[in-house]
């Protein structure tokens, strides 16, 4: 890696961590006070809450790695597996997070030995699991959990305007699962005419060449899964809740050892309507709306100086590790020659 190069990543790196101190700056300066720490006791149970977020960390990536390599058919090694999750998890900390780190998967694991037009289904296919997860999630969690614990924390026009807001991305993030579903299973070049014809309207049209190349990267990936037998999804589709229900199991360990008298169940509620919000967000890898999220979705359970420490402990573990992770990989992956 260049000098030129190292400069532009530690740039992209700098912003974000930036934007996400200065709004948890912002958000807390006036509430918080150094002497209220004191109050804060290191007890056997923070302990046991901060090691049980480490598992849900692990949990995580766990998933992640294991996912890409079933759909590698175990092609990529463990190591290799664990590489790539790593490097997309940087990726996707330094973009925004509607972008994401899963557009540069198929090159990670290019690198890997993979080729390229696997990689390409394998990418197409994540996409496809995460945005299917949050479909079916979402109704199961209404089930068991009423709109108004889920968003009990606001009142009058701003708890609708909130719920409006989530029903929105809910529905996007479906349809985007629905058009993968019918386009890798069903009817590829069906889909590929249409998202073209969409494209091609004056307001969008500057996106039709990287719609037209989705469209042959769907039908290639449609040629490759198709074939592929109902059992050989159950490790995929395993792994990917496993990662994101771990992913949502962090804040659930932070609030058992801060907040042990927490609502379990309408915390882990409340990080899904989070982390489904934050996949359209503008700023890179979510900062400073992440934090603000936390702060609201929260703001009925947590008080005092404790919020800004749950958030910034909350980011660290989310966030941050992937920065410094990804930071210390990139220079040797791209030293690597293949």
């Amino acid at each position: 890696m260049t000098l030129g190069s190292r400069s532009k990543l530690i740039l992209k790196i700098f912003i974000p961590v930036a934007i996400g101190i200065g709004v948890i700056v912002w958000l807390f300066g006036r509430e918080f006070d150094i002497s209220n720490l004191r109050e804060i006791k290191f007890t056997a149970g923070v302990a046991t809450g901060l090691a049980l977020a480490l598992l849900a960390l692990f949990g995580r990536d766990f998933g992640l790695a294991w996912r890409f390599r079933e759909l590698s058919d175990r092609r990529l090694s463990w190591k290799s597996s664990a590489k790539v999750t790593m490097l997309c998890e940087f990726t996707s900390a330094i973009t925004p997070t509607s972008v994401g780190g899963s557009a540069l998967s198929m090159v990670f694991m290019n690198r890997e030995g993979i080729k390229l037009g696997r990689a390409t289904a394998i990418t197409l296919t994540t996409l496809l699991l995460d945005e299917g997860f949050f479909m079916v999630f979402c109704p199961l969690l209404f089930v068991f959990i009423s709109p108004e614990r889920l968003f009990g924390f606001a009142h009058g026009a701003a708890a609708h305007d909130l719920q409006v807001l989530f029903w929105i991305v809910y529905a996007v993030i479906s349809i985007i699962a629905i058009i993968l579903f019918v386009g890798i299973f069903k009817s590829p070049r069906t889909i590929a005419r249409l998202l073209s014809k969409i494209f091609a309207l004056p307001l969008i049209r500057r996106w039709r060449k990287d719609v037209d190349e989705l469209s042959e990267n769907l039908i290639s990936a449609s040629a490759e899964l198709k074939g592929k037998p109902l059992s050989w999804w159950i490790s995929p589709i395993s792994a990917t809740v496993i990662s994101w229900l771990s992913r949502f199991a962090v804040v659930n360990a932070l609030m058992l050892a801060f907040i042990p008298e927490a609502d379990q169940l309408t915390v882990l509620g409340r990080q899904f309507i989070v982390w489904a919000l934050l996949t359209f967000t503008p700023t890179p890898g979510g900062s400073g709306v992440s934090e603000m999220l936390f702060k609201t979705y929260y703001s009925d359970i947590v008080f005092g100086p404790i919020m800004m420490i749950l958030a910034i402990i909350w980011r660290i573990f989310t966030y941050y590790v992937y920065l410094f992770v990804g930071f210390c990989m990139i220079p040797t992956f791209f030293k690597t020659k293949r």
